[in-house]
C-alpha cells in the first residue's frame, strides 16, 4: 500500500466514524454537527482526488446550505418537541453487525481489485472556464431553476425567521 492509499483510507474512515456518530447521537444539534463533519470528510476526499470543483460545491452547497438549513430548522422547532428522543434498545446490536458485514464486504471487493487504474486514452482535464461556459449555455435552464429554488428558500427562511411583534 502506498502512503497516498493510507491517507484516502484515513479520510474515508473518519467519514465513516462521523457518519456513525451522526446516527447514534442523542442530541439532534450534535447529530447535525457530526453530519457536517461527515460531509467535510467527503469534501476532503474530493480535494485529495484533484476534484477541487466538486470539493468546493460539497462545502458550499451541502455544508453551507443544507447543514445551515438543518440547524435553522432545529432551532426554530426547539420548543415544539424537546422530549422526543428515540430510545435505543437491543436492535442496535443487529444493526451494528449488519453494518460491519457490509463494510467487510465492501473492503473485500474494493480492496482486492485495482478499480481506479485508467487504461487507454485519458480525457483532458476540464477547466473552470469550460464549466462556467457550459453553465450559461448548455445548462442555463437548470442553472436558473436552481437559482430560483435557492431564492425561494432564502425568502422562506426570512419569513419564518421574522419575529412577531
Amino acid at each position: 500500500m502506498v502512503w497516498s492509499d493510507g491517507i484516502i483510507y484515513l479520510i474515508g474512515l473518519s467519514a465513516c466514524v462521523f457518519a456513525l456518530l451522526t446516527v447514534i447521537s442523542r442530541d439532534i444539534f450534535h447529530a447535525a454537527m457530526w453530519l457536517a463533519m461527515t460531509l467535510l470528510s467527503i469534501a476532503a476526499i474530493y480535494f485529495y482526488l484533484n476534484a477541487e470543483f466538486l470539493g468546493v460545491i460539497q462545502v458550499l452547497v451541502y455544508i453551507g446550505g443544507v447543514i445551515t438549513l438543518f440547524v435553522f430548522a432545529i432551532k426554530l422547532t426547539a420548543e415544539i418537541g424537546s422530549k422526543t428522543v428515540l430510545q435505543i434498545s437491543e436492535p442496535w446490536i443487529i444493526s451494528a453487525i449488519a453494518v460491519l458485514m457490509i463494510f467487510g464486504f465492501l473492503f473485500k471487493v474494493f480492496g482486492s481489485h485495482q478499480l481506479w487504474v485508467v487504461h487507454g486514452d485519458t480525457h483532458a482535464p476540464v477547466s473552470l472556464k469550460q464549466i462556467g461556459a457550459s453553465l450559461v449555455t448548455t445548462y442555463a435552464l437548470p442553472f436558473e431553476f436552481i437559482s430560483l429554488l435557492l431564492l425561494a428558500a432564502m425568502v422562506g427562511a426570512i419569513i419564518l425567521g421574522k419575529t412577531k411583534k
